[in-house]
């Protein structure tokens, strides 16, 4: 049974997605600050951290900060306000996806569903071929990056992400595409989360949006590799 960490100080909305997740089949803990989260992340760790950004005392950000040096869980932020994904997106927390409150506890439970069921589908990148490209390489049997010769850490989604773009070589891939291709679900909520990951990407290969030589914004419909193959 996978385990699903939620994470909330308001008890009615823990109890509501205890509800839904219980009845499809996942085992639900309950942590109603970031202390509680942190000491039941350590103590039996989950498959997926259903996080709210605005808790008492330690914020929803630093939990991700600190869970993050220790663990690999999959983590979906919770936060009130739509406009706070931008801003989400900027500090590049390590997050895998977002919703925004007020959510349907149907929608938040197919994300959970598909995010885990990554685990499961033996497909996250095209083909196990390595892939070389000027200044970068992508091993998706290892799942390893390296970029001008030096190791790159990235997230599990991140990695995904870029092995998917990178096995298509100027395939465009609109954002509704990369969700269900890299994410696993047909689309729910806001694409920007595709945004969020794209610009993490970039940040950590050190690819200027402005002058990219990996990855390209195709104005009105999504991205596109555009590396080099050696």
């Amino acid at each position: 049974m996978q385990k699903v960490l939620v994470v909330d100080d308001e008890p009615q909305i823990r109890t509501v997605l205890r509800g839904y997740l219980e009845a499809e089949g996942y085992g639900v803990a309950e942590a109603a600050d970031g202390a509680e989260a942190l000491a039941a992340l350590r103590d039996d760790p989950p498959a997926l951290v259903l996080l709210d950004v605005m808790l008492p005392g330690m914020d929803g950000l630093e939990v991700l900060r600190q869970l993050r040096s220790f663990s690999d869980a999959y983590v979906i932020l919770v936060t009130a306000r739509a406009e706070e994904v931008d801003k989400l997106v900027g500090l590049g927390v390590g997050a895998d996806d977002y919703v925004t409150k007020p959510f349907s506890p149907r929608e938040v439970t197919a994300r959970v569903k598909a995010m885990l069921r990554r685990d499961n589908r033996g497909d996250r990148a095209d083909a196990d071929a390595l892939l070389r490209f000027d200044g970068l390489s992508v091993n998706p049997a290892h799942r390893e990056v390296e970029a001008n010769g030096a190791s790159i850490a990235l997230s599990s989604l991140e990695f995904d992400l870029l092995a998917a773009l990178a096995a298509a070589p100027g395939r465009v891939f609109s954002r509704a595409q990369l969700l269900e291709k890299v994410w696993g679900y047909d689309f729910y909520g806001d694409e920007r989360v595709v945004d969020v990951h794209i610009r993490s990407l970039r940040a950590r290969l050190g690819d200027d949006a402005s002058d990219p030589h990996l990855i390209a914004t195709v104005r009105g419909v999504g991205y596109k590799f555009v590396g080099r193959p050696r």
